[in-house]
């Protein structure tokens, strides 16, 4: 690639922020996670609403382009068929979409609502600590990602465009400007939330894996150390894959699914707790549909908890934050699907596999907890240590030593596949013009590879806590919130008209 290729703006101002931000968190930790805690409060507070209008009306959208004629659309020449095979397909999509955070979460959600008062307010723990993670890990999540991949699919591979960037999906609608000042900024706010999504899962559960390594091996080392050792290793395995394309990236997606099935299976098969598991998880799931809408726009307006504000508009601006590389991702390989397709498929693997993570794990821990065997949340409220929690909760497990390894190894493989679509993505960000079928350069997806772990060792060391660490999200979330709406009303926009000139409409 020569250097005309690559868009320097791109490039260059995201890496300086990163580096001006890593070198703050390093050099005023304490100053920097406060002034986090007043912009969340300001975005996440007061214009709380937006966030929570943004993900109900995604969801409610991918619903009506997959059941209505625009759910006929092959993304890709017509009558093509797909590239891979569903479970191929779903892994990497499954993999790319979720980091390693989805164990930390399964294992310990239900004790961060447990101690909520919300949920007394509601009714028993029983009735409730299960229902809020499948709500915030199901159907909104994964909203975003299919409506965007589905819009990613189309620009891709029916308008072919060759710019892969957020920008590029916002032509139909803005025209000329897409060239110009808009599409540049928008460009520059996808790739800082690119850099916030990534640098919040690595913060949030690379702890957990340096605990369990020093569980498994007792390293004379602190979870820092430990913490920035595993980022590193996993950024050379992600990267080994990267550099290795499509090839490695499913080969990989694949071992991490069979590892992450293997764990679930061997926790409801071996814990003790398969009756319990199976018929607590078929009751929250009823009930997470029950009341979805109720859920969907609760706000507390009176904050008699700030339930929403502190958790469900966490969420949504997680997920906005991912929506810049993992739906590109899933978009891309879905070459040959239709939109249908693409988003009933997205929602039966993907929000399939993450509700039986969270019914195995949560539900594991949840009823030894209810049953007398062990008392978890005493255990938190002395300590306020979720990663040791978390640790020995699976010592509770037969053959604790082999699940914390498999554990430790299924959340390696999770970083290293998800961070491969982040690279790849970035990389395509930083290319002035790139071909559907084309890859960027490989030295360009290496530099983004190394620069992805520069922003989440920061925060490892200046020991961020989970509300810091959620206001990189929610900040970042703010004005990709409007963008994500500029994307879906283009793609329905560009897809009219595709209808229109095949005399579908």
């Amino acid at each position: 690639m020569k250097r005309r290729e690559i868009d320097w703006t791109i490039t260059l101002v995201p890496l300086g922020c990163v580096l001006a931000l890593s070198a703050l968190f390093f050099a005023f930790p304490e100053r920097s996670n406060e002034m986090l805690g007043q912009i969340r409060f300001l975005l996440g507070d007061t214009f709380g609403v937006y966030y929570l209008a943004i993900g109900l009306g995604i969801f409610l959208l991918s619903l009506y382009a997959a059941g209505s004629k625009y759910g006929d659309i092959v993304l890709g020449e017509p009558g093509e068929r797909p590239k891979y095979s569903f479970f191929t397909w779903g892994s990497m999509m499954f993999t790319a979409g979720l980091a390693a955070d989805i164990l930390f979460y399964s294992f310990s959600e239900w004790i961060l609502y447990a101690a909520d008062p919300h949920i007394a307010q509601l009714g028993s723990l029983q009735d409730w600590a299960g229902v809020f993670p499948l709500f915030h890990w199901s159907l909104i999540p994964w909203g975003f990602y299919l409506m965007l991949a589905a819009a990613f699919g189309f620009m891709l591979h029916v308008r072919k465009r060759n710019r892969q960037r957020y920008s590029e999906a916002c032509r139909p609608l803005l025209g000329r400007h897409t060239d110009g000042l808009p599409g540049r900024l928008i460009d520059l706010l996808a790739v800082f939330a690119l850099l916030a999504g990534t640098a919040t899962t690595f913060g949030l559960a690379t702890p957990l894996m340096a605990g369990i390594l020093d569980e498994l091996f007792h390293l004379p080392l602190s979870r820092e150390a430990a913490a920035v050792l595993i980022l590193l290793a996993t950024c050379a395995v992600y990267t080994y894959s990267l550099l290795h394309g499509f090839k490695g990236i499913s080969l990989l997606a694949k071992s991490c699914v069979y590892l992450f099935f293997g764990l679930l299976a061997y926790v409801l098969l071996l814990g003790g707790q398969a009756r319990y598991i199976i018929e607590t998880g078929f009751s929250s799931l009823g009930r997470m549909i029950q009341h979805f809408f109720e859920l969907a726009t609760f706000t507390d307006p009176q904050r008699t908890t700030s339930f929403p504000q502190n958790w469900t508009i966490f969420y949504w601006s997680y997920w906005m934050v991912w929506c810049v590389a993992a739906p590109f991702f899933i978009g891309g390989i879905s070459r040959g699907r239709t939109v249908r397709q693409t988003i009933l498929g997205g929602y039966a693997f993907g929000v399939g596999s993450t509700i039986v993570s969270f019914i195995v794990l949560g539900n594991y821990s949840m009823g030894r907890q209810l049953s007398g065997a062990a008392d978890f949340l005493a255990q938190y409220r002395e300590s306020g240590d979720l990663y040791a929690l978390i640790i020995s909760m699976i010592r509770t497990l037969p053959g604790s030593g082999f699940v914390l390894a498999l554990v430790l190894a299924a959340m390696a493989a999770f970083y290293a596949t998800s961070f491969d679509s982040i690279a790849l993505i970035a990389a395509c960000y930083s290319c002035r013009r790139l071909e559907p079928e084309d890859s960027p350069h490989r030295g360009l997806q290496l530099m983004w590879c190394l620069l992805l772990i520069a922003l989440p060792v920061a925060l490892v060391f200046s020991e961020s806590s989970m509300a810091s660490l959620q206001s990189v999200s929610i900040i970042a979330a703010f004005p990709i919130g409007a963008v994500i709406l500029l994307i879906t009303a283009s793609f329905f926009k560009d897809a009219g008209r595709c209808l229109r000139e095949r005399g579908l409409r």
